[in-house]
């Protein structure tokens, strides 16, 4: 376990669906999505500062970004109605053979 890596959730308001479907499409290569504006992401400092720097030449100055960082302890506590969206330590990753 990489204890350098946190849970994140990052929310968005983005106002054009150009732009929205950039930004989710983004996304997509961080994390997983939870909801339909929420995506959850296990990410170090680096890869954190990296993606908001990335996601600034995608919004604009009116649409909203959002990232929350969640400790262990918040992250044992979240309920859920899909049981199926467990929040592992390690996401699962691919592997080249």
């Amino acid at each position: 376990m990489d204890s350098s890596r946190h849970w994140f959730l990052v929310c968005y308001d983005i106002r054009e669906p150009r732009r929205l479907q950039r930004v989710a499409r983004h996304l997509k290569g961080y994390g997983q999505r939870v909801q339909y504006s929420v995506f959850r992401c296990r990410l170090n400092a680096r890869q954190l500062e990296r993606l908001k720097w990335e996601l600034t030449a995608l919004v604009a100055i009116e649409d909203d970004m959002m990232y929350i960082g969640l400790c262990d302890r918040c992250v044992s506590r979240i309920g859920d109605h899909n049981p199926s969206q467990d929040w592992p330590v390690e996401p699962p990753t691919h592997q080249i053979v």
